[in-house]
C-alpha cells in the first residue's frame, strides 16, 4: 500500500496521438487526475508532451496501473511482457477483452479488471 499522497503511475499500452482515440483521451485523463503517466505505443515519440514508450519493457518502473487500448490478437503477444513488468491492477478497457485474453490473464497471475479506466478514475470520456 502506498501512503496517500503518493504519486500513482500508470502505462497506457495503446496510446495514441490522435485526440479523438481512447489511447489518447486516458493519457489526457490520468494526467490531470495527477498520475505519473507512461505512454506506450511503438510508432510515437511523444503523446501530449509526454515521452512515448515503444514497449512496456521500456518503461522505467513497475506501474501502479496497466491501462490497455489494443485489439484482443495483439495484446496476446505481449501479455508475457505485461506479466514481466508486473502491476496492482491491470485495466481491459472496452473491445480489448476476449475469452483468450483473460484466459492468459489469468494464467499470468494478472489483476484483471474490465471496465473503462477512464471511468475508474473518476472521468467521463465524453468529458476529456
Amino acid at each position: 500500500m502506498q501512503p496517500p499522497n503518493a504519486v500513482r503511475s500508470v502505462a497506457i499500452i495503446g496510446a495514441s496521438a490522435d485526440r479523438s482515440k481512447f489511447g489518447n483521451k486516458a493519457v489526457r485523463a490520468y494526467t490531470k487526475q495527477g498520475f505519473c503517466v507512461f505512454p506506450v505505443n511503438p510508432k510515437e515519440a511523444e503523446i501530449e508532451g509526454l515521452p512515448a514508450f515503444k514497449s512496456i519493457t521500456e518503461v522505467p518502473a513497475r506501474p501502479d496501473l496497466i491501462s490497455v487500448y489494443l485489439p484482443p490478437p495483439v495484446l496476446l503477444k505481449v501479455l508475457p511482457a505485461i506479466a514481466a513488468k508486473g502491476c496492482d491492477e491491470f485495466w481491459l478497457n472496452p473491445g480489448t477483452e476476449s475469452n483468450e485474453v483473460l484466459a492468459e490473464a489469468e494464467r499470468l497471475g494478472l489483476k484483471v479488471i474490465q471496465a473503462c479506466s477512464i471511468v475508474g478514475i473518476g472521468m467521463s470520456p465524453e468529458e476529456i
